[in-house]
């Protein structure tokens, strides 16, 4: 009979493999790594969702502006186009008379200086434009000496058509108190020999027409220095010397003002 200590153990068999195995390693492959690299990571749909707002927002905004100057550019040719055909003017005011029929100033010590006057004014408004209509509100009017307020009035509304003059009268009038610094700066163009200064100030609106068109309405202002007044003597008027009065017309803005 066969001894069976004399057979071969299996698993003595498997564990000798398994020693020779891990005393012989194979050759294992090394892993590079790099410390600077970037990992991958996937973008998610929420920031591919606002990177596409974003260039359809820079698209509008580039589109937008594109418009505005193709707007501002359309006018601009327009409007030149209109300037070289008509040739538009500004409206011509000038002084023609003033008559100071008024000019009483009263001081006292126990009650404030006092001014009274009364003006009689007569202008001519000129249209110099072949193709343009000017449409006139009533106009107010002020009267200083010095920067000192000393009569005020009213012109009607009126229109001037093309090529056009219009005579206008009005009235001015002034009864006031007068402080220390007003009576002083009054005094001092009173008693200068080349008569005391006028200034006259005219603020209204106006609306123009050209052919079809129709403008709103702006407000102008009607400036006029230059002109030198006397004190009457007696119940005779005095006639204020106007040769060298000059009358400027500025439009009127809220946001900006500028020569018309």
């Amino acid at each position: 009979m066969t001894d069976p200590s004399s057979k071969p153990n299996g698993n003595a068999a498997i564990n000798g493999a398994a020693a020779a195995t891990n005393a012989n390693p194979g050759p294992v492959k090394s892993q590079l790594y790099n410390p600077n690299r970037q990992l991958y990571r996937p973008q998610s749909h929420y920031h591919r969702r606002q990177r596409s707002h974003r260039n359809l927002c820079c698209c509008c905004c580039f589109w937008t502006i594109l418009t505005l100057l193709a707007v501002a550019l359309l006018a601009a040719i327009v409007g030149a186009a209109l300037y070289v055909l008509y040739r538009p003017h500004r409206p011509e005011f000038s002084i023609t008379n003033l008559r100071i029929v008024k000019m009483n100033l009263t001081t006292s010590t126990d009650s404030p200086s006092h001014l009274t006057t009364l003006f009689n004014l007569t202008l001519i408004a000129k249209n110099p434009n072949n193709h343009l209509v000017f449409f006139y509100d009533p106009f107010t009017v002020n009267v200083f000496s010095n920067s000192v307020l000393i009569g005020n009035g009213s012109l009607t509304a009126f229109t001037s058509d093309k090529n056009n003059q219009t005579s206008l009268r009005t009235v001015v009038s002034g009864s006031q108190d007068l402080d220390t610094d007003s009576l002083t700066s009054l005094r001092s163009g009173l008693k200068s020999k080349k008569g005391f200064p006028v200034e006259i100030q005219m603020d209204t609106k106006v609306k123009m027409k050209m052919d079809s068109l129709k403008s709103k309405k702006v407000g102008i202002r009607v400036t006029c220095d230059g002109i030198k007044g006397t004190v009457p003597a007696g119940k005779s008027p005095a006639v204020a010397s106007v040769i060298d009065s000059e009358c400027k017309v500025d439009l009127r803005i809220k946001i900006w003002k500028f020569s018309f």
